[in-house]
């Protein structure tokens, strides 16, 4: 029954699908404990972040129907926010609160403008409109150099207790790193359920019929206009919370690490591959690419030595087509699961019973 209300009353369906995700959810629980060396960790980290963040658009495009490339302007002024902050103010939780705040609020105003504005349009209109504010926004960031170090981005110093000199006592392992990865695990976790309540509340209730149908919606008395605004709005603050994290974990931001049009297509990715329409799915398909963007080379380095006497397969196999096999793996999956993984879970249990 906690089960039950704690995921909002929106179980997993599928038992594969429950198994996966205790998986994944001890896993990354207990990833400082197991995990060795910097980059795994940091891999883990990038899931955390990238869940909260795949998850929000989810809302949008899954939830909503609504096609934004402006997600990324919004993951960009959270990391932006808490960054200028600490550069200004100095280390400590008053920047970070600051800069949080500011940066909420600067994103409660743009996506509120932009939805305001831009959702009265069609849909392929609406989604130019975003992509034109989002590159207009990367610009901005990239020339004001005094404010935002323009290409070069920010480095800061966090709170120190998130510091990674700070230890609890000499030699702990209760160490900096540890308390930022859980700062970023226990954070990524509260926000998940938050969108899973806010999208089997009433009001997701309403977007889905918007996502359907919007016109029967707007017959039967509901204003599509103010929801999809507010979807809009609660999804950019949820990607701006997701940037903060980032930005605590890696203790800079810049144009490359959270504006760049390669983000929106992965979010992109991950939502098709996951799942449309399924806050389960930003678990899967952000572990899954993480995985693959991270690991992918050197599994093909792996198979380049094992193929070495074959110069034709060799020369495919090679760890430099990464991006090729990336794309290979996102057709199949595609293809295989046109619903995404989570529905094809959900499906194949229907079948059963």
């Amino acid at each position: 029954m906690f089960l039950n209300r704690l995921l909002s009353h929106d179980l997993p369906r599928s038992r594969w699908l429950a198994v996966l995700l205790v998986v994944l959810l001890l896993g990354l629980a207990t990833a400082p404990m197991w995990l060795t060396g910097s980059k795994a960790l940091a891999v883990a980290a990038k899931m955390l972040v990238f869940i909260v963040l795949v998850a929000s658009y989810d809302l949008l495009l899954g939830y909503t129907g609504i096609v934004s490339f402006a997600h990324t302007m919004f993951f960009g002024i959270g990391a932006y926010g808490v960054a200028i902050a600490s550069t200004k103010m100095g280390p400590g939780w008053a920047a970070v609160a600051v800069g949080l705040g500011v940066a909420l609020a600067l994103s409660l105003a743009l996506s509120l403008l932009i939805g305001l504005f831009s959702l009265r349009v069609k849909a392929i209109f609406y989604a130019m409109i975003t992509l034109a504010v989002a590159s207009a926004f990367q610009t901005l960031a990239s020339q004001l150099s005094d404010f935002t170090g323009g290409e070069d981005g920010l480095s800061f110093k966090p709170p120190a207790v998130l510091g990674p000199g700070f230890e609890l006592w000499e030699g702990s392992a209760l160490n900096g790193r540890l308390f930022a990865y859980y700062l970023l695990f226990f954070a990524a976790l509260a926000l998940f359920l938050a969108l899973l309540r806010i999208v089997n509340s009433p009001f997701g209730r309403v977007l889905q019929a918007i996502r359907e149908n919007d016109f029967r919606a707007e017959a039967i008395g509901y204003r599509t206009v103010v929801y999809r605004t507010l979807s809009n709005v609660i999804a950019a603050l949820f990607a701006t919370l997701a940037g903060a994290l980032l930005a605590i974990w890696l203790r800079y931001t810049g144009p490359e690490t959270t504006l760049s049009f390669e983000i929106m297509l992965d979010i992109l990715l991950i939502v098709v591959i996951g799942g449309m329409g399924t806050m389960y799915g930003a678990v899967l398909g952000s572990v899954l690419f993480v995985l693959a963007q991270n690991y992918l080379q050197d599994l093909l380095k792996l198979g380049e030595t094992a193929v070495a006497g074959l110069p034709v397969i060799a020369a495919v196999v090679t760890p430099d087509r990464w991006l090729l096999w990336l794309g290979v793996l996102f057709v199949l999956s595609v293809y295989h699961f046109p619903s995404g993984i989570v529905g094809r879970l959900r499906a194949m249990t229907l079948r059963v019973h």
